[in-house]
């Protein structure tokens, strides 16, 4: 790629309005439910409350997540035909507002099923809870691209996004442990939970959808559709510049959901305080409401690209103090949880907004939906990698499932494998990332064209 906005010429100097910016927003509110509430409780949920052993539960929420890989492209496939024969993509948003009930019926595990039955149910709603969550998400995110904008109000477009969807994954990530019961969770606790928090899904859904309608309608002109078709996800794939983003987005991803798994087994076993779940989930999700705006400034300044390496490096630091333990101190460990925090919110801004440079800069013909489809394929996939990832962490250290209420002694390698996996697996991880994401070369041209 040698050049930015290859697509029709237009002013791509808009500054959108607030009011339409917080209506899109207000989507991702919905969708942090769904992004945070299964990475994190729906492994525990399975080995310590449906008594399904650790390599039973990641396969479970590891299969649903591979038909992503296939999904997530037939999606955005789909919401290119929409946008070349209807002019939006709204019915495919709507169709994915369905997901609420898929969530719900996700923690709805009959009473008399535990073990393989249990985790066989919850595989079967999570594979229709993606797939509801990608004709949402697919056609949500290739607003920004949709949109006449620049480099810099397409960060600003997904910095709204960015605190809301923190606020989401805030509000669901401290109030899911508790609905569930806290220290004492049930079945009927986590039924509960999955009831309260789907209805406010739906809720802020349907808000998301009328934010992208009145963002289209009055900010700014939207692109024309590309071409659909499997042509254009080949042509998706062969995208250099995409391809690094992707691979480096992946490792994100991964060690994310790694370290969103790994909090409740943490906290139980190696912190030993269950109720400290919901102290780890603030100070990591806390942070990202306060310094989204200090990410804007930076990537401002210094160009996307550096900033999110910067991201990187930090979460890998943070990672590292964690993989000490209980010796550094509770108020270390939680500064660090702290500083991953901070890093998080870069590590979905930044991403997130250099996605539609790579969109603008790709051949007219491609449609934004097929880029979008392959990008939510990838966050699926690390979404169910990372619990996965640690799940056999604690299948190497021999860790033992129980039922709600059961409190078996675990081996000494178990509790190594809960604080290795949750500090030193992610540290890894990251560091593959920062390599990755330095072969990604466009922001710079991105910067001065745009």
């Amino acid at each position: 790629m040698t050049g930015l906005d290859r697509r029709p010429a237009a002013a791509t100097d808009a500054t959108l309005p607030r009011g339409p910016l917080a209506g899109f927003a207000a989507g991702s509110l919905g969708m942090g439910v769904w992004v945070t509430v299964p990475g994190l409780l729906l492994l525990y949920f399975l080995t310590d409350v449906l008594a399904v052993d650790p390599w039973l539960a990641g396969i479970a929420l590891l299969l649903p997540k591979v038909a992503d890989v296939v999904l997530h492209p037939w999606v955005g496939h789909r919401a290119d035909v929409e946008q070349t024969r209807r002019g939006d993509r709204r019915r495919l948003l709507l169709v994915g507002c369905a997901l609420p009930l898929a969530f719900a019926a996700l923690f709805a595990v009959p009473g008399g099923l535990t073990g393989a039955p249990a985790a066989a149910w919850v595989a079967v709603f999570f594979v229709v809870g993606n797939l509801l969550f990608a004709a949402y998400q697919v056609p949500y995110l290739a607003t920004p691209a949709d949109l006449r904008i620049g480099y810099d109000e397409r960060t600003r477009l997904m910095a709204f996004r960015m605190v809301v969807l923190t606020l989401g994954i805030l509000v669901s990530g401290l109030l899911a442990p508790l609905l569930t019961g806290g220290d004492t969770a049930t079945r009927s606790g986590y039924q509960r939970m999955g009831l309260v928090l789907a209805v406010g899904m739906l809720v802020a859904m349907l808000v998301g959808v009328a934010g992208i309608s009145r963002l289209r309608g009055s900010a700014a002109d939207p692109t024309p559709a590309g071409h659909g078709g499997w042509r254009a996800l080949r042509t998706a794939l062969r995208d250099r510049q995409f391809r690094w983003l992707v691979a480096a987005y992946l490792a994100m991803s991964t060690t994310t959901h790694l370290v969103l798994a790994g909090v409740p087994y943490y906290a139980e076993y190696e912190l030993r305080a269950t109720g400290l779940t919901t102290v780890l989930v603030a100070a990591f999700v806390a942070p990202a409401l306060l310094v989204t705006p200090a990410w804007l400034m930076v990537a401002r300044r210094v160009g996307k690209q550096r900033a999110l390496l910067g991201a990187q490096g930090a979460f890998a630091l943070g990672s590292l103090v964690l993989a000490v333990g209980r010796p550094a101190g509770l108020p270390v460990l939680i500064g660090a949880v702290a500083v991953l925090g901070v890093a998080f919110a870069g590590m979905q801004l930044l991403p997130f907004s250099m996605l539609p440079d790579v969109i603008r800069a790709a051949p007219a013909t491609t449609g934004a939906g097929t880029y979008t489809g392959v990008w939510t394929a990838t966050e699926a996939t690390g979404a169910a990698l990372g619990p996965y990832a640690y799940a056999l962490c604690l299948t190497v250290g021999g860790f033992v499932a129980s039922t709600a209420g059961e409190s078996p002694v675990q081996p000494d390698a178990a509790l190594a494998a809960v604080r290795y996996g949750f500090g030193l697996l992610p540290a890894v991880a990251m560091l593959a990332a920062v390599l990755l994401q330095r072969r990604y070369t466009l922001d710079a041209t991105a910067r001065t064209t745009s």
